[in-house]
């Protein structure tokens, strides 16, 4: 499965190492090239310096033959815009989004996009742990 992971801070550079491990053909994308670093000397992926947005990048990722598209930076504006360019332009029919602002997510995700938001997960986890707790 060919994924494309736009963002290589911490969630990012996890999540392609981790890929990038099994049977994932895994291409990052970040505008930092130091970003990379972070995904070790060991990662058989590739890199492109470069946004999520642009054409050019997407077409360098080979987005056309991609399975799946996460984007993962630190703005959830940019997170949806590329999403949203990857399903809609693309045809990417596996589309993760992070995005921290709950109402946000909640308003994309009518959209076909699955969010992720550690917003609400971390809010129903801890929930979750006080109520058992009791």
């Amino acid at each position: 499965m060919r994924v494309i992971i736009f963002g290589c801070g911490k969630l990012g550079a996890f999540l392609a190492r981790s890929l990038a491990k099994g049977e994932f053909e895994v291409t990052v994308i970040d505008r930092n090239p130091r970003a990379f670093r972070q995904l070790g000397p060991d990662f058989s992926g590739k890199t492109i310096i470069g946004t999520g947005i642009d054409e050019d990048i997407l077409k360098e990722a080979d987005i056309q033959n991609a399975d799946a598209f996460v984007a993962v930076t630190d703005g959830d504006k940019i997170n949806i815009m590329s999403a949203l360019i990857a399903k809609e332009m693309y045809g990417i029919s596996k589309v993760i989004a992070r995005v921290a602002d709950p109402g946000i997510g909640a308003i994309y995700k009518d959209l076909g996009l699955k969010i992720l938001c550690p917003t609400s997960l971390g809010t129903e986890t801890i929930y979750k742990i006080l109520q058992n707790q009791k």
